[in-house]
């Protein structure tokens, strides 16, 4: 519950993209304390070798060629110009990590017939069917068979797992793989039906020329100008 005369605060979420039964989207009861962004990259010399001298049995010089490191091809080059242009990168999409934590707690205390009955089972169920292939749903193959369809009434193929939108805050709108999902239930009720869990996730950012990347792309590169206005300013030299 959100206390009197305090702002209310956007909770992050997970939307399934496209329709789907039963529809997938979870709001986050609470904020993680922790977001976890990691982006790698590797780097390598252009495609050149290096001609080096080895002795063969008789004493003899036979040349070989061994590919040369990136450190050794830096260490040849003056020009920043030509390293940036001419080193090899492949540079990975980005991943993502936090802790949910889920408590029906507070909905038990006030009634909630939602979380007597069933405790947070209904939410931790919805968050599993994000990493189920589609064509396990047995109510999208019920729906399907009524329609006439083998494929159900979603648009995901049937052997992948649903692709969710990971929404935080107005400026980032992510296209995610789920590519971890572990559950720990802390809490039950007299039905073993949880009540108390953490669930610590981990996904990947699809990105490329889809819009949903570009919208928070574009919100990324936005915010950097307005930084680089900043510098300029702290850079001033005083009169």
């Amino acid at each position: 519950m959100t206390a009197p005369g305090r702002p209310k605060v956007l909770r992050g979420a997970f939307v399934e993209y496209g329709l789907s039964l039963p529809p997938l989207a979870v709001v986050f009861q609470f904020n993680p304390d922790q977001l976890q962004r990691s982006r790698s990259a590797s780097f390598e010399a252009p495609n050149e070798v290096l001609s080096c001298p080895t002795l063969d049995d008789e004493g003899e010089d036979r040349r070989r060629e061994r590919p040369q490191s990136l450190r050794t091809w830096h260490a040849g080059r003056t020009d920043l110009e030509a390293i940036r242009t001419q080193q090899k990168v492949s540079a990975q999409e980005e991943t993502l990590s936090f802790d949910m934590r889920l408590d029906a707690t507070d909905a038990l205390d006030a009634g909630d017939p939602v979380a007597t009955r069933l405790g947070i089972a209904p939410v931790l169920s919805t968050l599993e069917l994000m990493t189920y292939p589609k064509g396990a749903g047995v109510l999208g193959e019920a729906i399907g068979s009524l329609l006439g369809t083998k494929k159900g009434y979603q648009f995901t193929p049937p052997e992948n797992p649903p692709l969710v939108l990971f929404l935080w805050g107005v400026q980032r709108v992510l296209p995610v793989n789920i590519d971890s999902m572990a559950i720990t239930e802390t809490a039950f009720d007299r039905l073993l039906n949880p009540i108390r869990a953490t669930v610590a996730v981990s996904l990947t950012v699809i990105e490329g020329r889809n819009s949903a990347f570009r919208f928070t792309q574009a919100a990324k590169e936005t915010m950097s100008v307005i930084h680089a206005a900043q510098v300029v300013t702290d850079l001033e030299i005083p009169r």
